[in-house]
């Protein structure tokens, strides 16, 4: 302080106001980041079809990589037809097959795609 010129009071009031620019700073760039956020979900939804499913549609469930197949790259992506038997508000599915025999667990609507016979 002696080294600057300024009195202790005046130092801490400079400090202070440096302390107070840099928390504008810091809510001026969360700000900004929020912004960048809502951008970037915008210019993604644009491209996003929601896929709304029914009682009744056929369709195809992603096979589950979890089990080893010796086909290996050449193994089928999906299995089925399924029918779909209930359907949920938030995406869940219970699926049949087509002896109307239900899978044991419900899926999730983002494995499965829209069957056309």
């Amino acid at each position: 302080m002696a080294e600057s010129g300024l009195k202790k009071s005046e130092w801490a009031q400079a400090r202070f106001d440096q302390l107070n620019l840099i928390e504008g700073k810091r809510l001026a760039a969360m700000s900004h980041g929020r912004l960048y956020q809502k951008r970037v979900k915008n210019a993604f939804d644009k491209k996003v079809r929601s896929c709304r499913f029914s009682e009744g549609d056929l369709v195809l469930k992603k096979v589950s990589r979890a089990l080893k197949n010796n086909r290996g790259k050449w193994a089928p992506n999906y299995e089925g037809p399924f029918v779909i038997k209930k359907a949920f508000s938030e995406g869940a599915l219970v699926l049949a097959n087509m002896d109307e025999e239900e899978l044991p667990s419900p899926v999730n609507s983002d494995v499965v795609k829209r069957y056309y016979a």
